[in-house]
């Protein structure tokens, strides 16, 4: 991965967090100061020992802090990661947030959810109004499927049609990896020369899958030059053409991009003559390949083979089409972390990750509708994860707020102190052991 493709994703990443952390943050803030609760301070990102940035308006110090791993609003009389215990020690203030009543805690506490679940929800909503929703239909896919050796492994082939997952149709052939994922699926169907088949799924198979986190079939397209790759071999020849179909090497037929791709890596370091279609002209290039056998050239977009649908929507059909997607996606997530307590396939070592993955996610080049998607599916992972029942996150404050509301009865400050400190070592241990798994996978174990 190149420096300036890490710069683009890392750009992604930091800008996505920065607008989840600031909006979620302003959830609490805004109840708390519509509560008449003393906000002292609202930082994007953590300010231990200094800040990068920092203004007082009012009895609010707004800032930016230096290590970017979330961001807070530090509210009076309130037990969190700052572990006041000073303050909490004096007698409670009309305008601290231990003196109001709990359902005006309650609201405070879950603004921030609220907020990442509505800009999720608007987010969908507005990439349906601008760009639709655009998907290639499986049965659309009419060259057949390209398979990487996982897939070959189990019997699948290239040139295979899917037509199935469990014996159930996928309309939108990009979901049809997450299918098998989600519902640990035990055949594929296929059509293949004509004739449907059932491909049994083997045990690991899944393991292996989310191991590569790579699809194990892609679409099958025929290989046009479309431009080159700046000072690769094909530049420099100057011998190839945009337009040109690839069609053979050594006079082997390979007219898909994924079966060129293979036979070609098969002549490191050789000469080889590649057979080439021009307009109605049939060529032969001979060209000297590389120890890296690549010859730089980008195919033309699958879009002018395939017919993709793009279902468009008015602002009006946009809103609940927007909540639908929310809902589905949130769904999916909650499936998927199922599966990491209840599959024998899903490995947490394998599974968990932290920044490195995330930024990962997001493509080597800046794409806004993609940068949209990413940043409301992490909204849905941030509210997700907040509202969850443990200490030091905000479900942990709900779960405590309820129980005073039901019982009529406060935790005292001793036990939530502890319950916080509880909370912060169980939450500090899992962004060690995500973010650690991350750096052994993407840089130590390279070095093995």
């Amino acid at each position: 991965m190149t420096t300036e493709v890490i710069l683009v994703k890392a750009g992604q990443l930091l800008l996505s967090l920065s607008i989840l952390v600031v909006l979620h943050e302003l959830g609490h803030f805004i109840p708390a100061k519509l509560f008449k609760t003393r906000v002292e301070k609202f930082y994007l990102f953590f300010d231990p020992w200094f800040s990068l940035f920092k203004i007082k308006k009012g009895e609010t110090e707004y800032g930016i802090g230096w290590l970017p791993l979330g961001g807070y609003v530090k509210i009076s009389g309130m037990i969190d990661e700052s572990m006041d215990k000073d303050a909490m020690a004096l007698p409670p203030q009309p305008y601290e947030f231990r003196s109001k009543p709990a359902w005006q805690r309650l609201i405070i506490m879950i603004g921030g959810v609220t907020v990442n679940v509505l800009l999720a929800f608007f987010i969908y909503a507005m990439i349906l109004w601008h760009w639709g929703e655009k998907y290639l239909p499986t049965d659309a896919v009419k060259y057949g499927i390209a398979v990487d050796s996982l897939g070959q492994s189990i019997g699948l082939r290239d040139g295979d049609k899917i037509v199935g997952v469990n014996h159930q149709k996928i309309e939108q052939f990009n979901a049809i990896t997450a299918q098998v994922i989600l519902q640990e699926a035990k055949s594929i169907e296929v059509v293949r020369d004509g004739q449907e088949q059932s491909i049994a799924i083997p045990d690991g198979f899944i393991r292996a899958l989310l191991k590569q986190k790579e699809p194990f079939a892609y679409i099958r397209v025929p290989y046009y030059v479309d431009r080159f790759e700046k000072g690769s071999i094909a530049e420099k020849s100057g011998l190839f053409k945009p337009g040109d179909q690839m069609l053979s090497i050594n006079g082997l037929s390979v007219p898909y991009f994924s079966d060129f791709a293979k036979e070609l890596r098969k002549h490191k370091n050789e000469k080889v003559n590649i057979g080439v279609l021009r307009g109605q002209d049939s060529v032969v290039i001979p060209i000297q390949l590389d120890d890296k056998a690549k010859l730089g050239i980008y195919p033309q977009d699958p879009e002018k083979f395939f017919s993709f649908k793009t279902k468009t929507y008015t602002l009006l059909e946009a809103i609940p089409a927007g909540f639908k997607m929310s809902v589905d996606k949130l769904v999916k997530y909650v499936q998927q972390l199922r599966l990491i307590f209840v599959s024998k396939e899903v490995k947490v070592s394998e599974s968990l990750g932290g920044f490195m993955s995330i930024g990962n996610l997001f493509p080597e080049a800046w794409d806004w509708l993609t940068f949209w998607e990413m940043t409301a599916f992490l909204s849905i992972i941030l509210a997700f994860m907040n509202i969850l029942p443990i200490p030091a996150l905000d479900g942990g404050h709900v779960l405590f707020l309820l129980y005073e509301i039901i019982t009529g009865r406060k935790p005292s400050e001793k036990f939530l102190e502890y319950a916080q400190i509880a909370g912060m070592i169980i939450l500090f241990g899992l962004l060690l052991l995500a973010n650690g798994l991350d750096f052994w996978r993407h840089i130590i174990s390279k070095w093995f």
